[in-house]
């Protein structure tokens, strides 16, 4: 995307972060909801659904390798155990990026690129991927996001909602 679609682009930048103990913690369960048998590794396949599960999609091939290149031999097999694994997601944690998943999404809504949306943008939108939704709710909802009442919702009072409702789930 252009940076004159999206002016905040170069403005923005999250700093480094850890992985929290919960997200943690949710890695090693994965790891021991997958390890069947309670072998204390997992193996390849093992490892693909932990990531479907863990980040919502099946790795590559090229990935899966990547995970492997330093991986323990158990009778011939290359597998990961607790320890790697939790190394190896966390640091794809680590590298996924919630703002740009949010800037991503405000994209997708400002099909425009003016920088701002409209309430025609949000019922545009939720049309097409909730149109069970009523015009009403829509309409509340956009004027508790629009902070200024300007009829227009900027990236900054988009991203504040977003974040506020990504913190209220975890």
């Amino acid at each position: 995307m252009s940076a004159s679609c999206f002016p905040f682009e170069q403005t923005i930048v999250a700093p480094p972060r850890g992985v929290t103990e919960q997200e943690r913690r949710m890695i090693a369960a994965a790891f021991h909801e997958y390890d069947a048998g309670q072998k204390g590794y997992l193996n390849r396949e093992d490892v693909k659904v932990a990531t479907v599960s863990l980040f919502g999609y099946k790795p590559s091939k090229f990935e899966v390798d990547q995970v492997f290149k330093n991986a323990t031999e158990v009778n011939g097999e290359h597998v990961l155990e607790l320890d790697p694994f939790i190394k190896v997601m966390s640091s794809k944690m680590v590298a996924q990026d919630k703002d740009e998943e949010i800037r991503q999404v405000f994209l997708a809504f400002d099909t425009h690129c003016r920088g701002f949306l409209t309430l025609d943008d949000l019922l545009r939108a939720c049309s097409q991927v909730a149109p069970h939704i009523p015009r009403h709710r829509m309409e509340a909802a956009f004027r508790e996001v629009d902070s200024d009442g300007d009829s227009r919702v900027s990236y900054r009072d988009f991203e504040y909602m977003m974040k506020y409702s990504l913190d209220d789930r975890m």
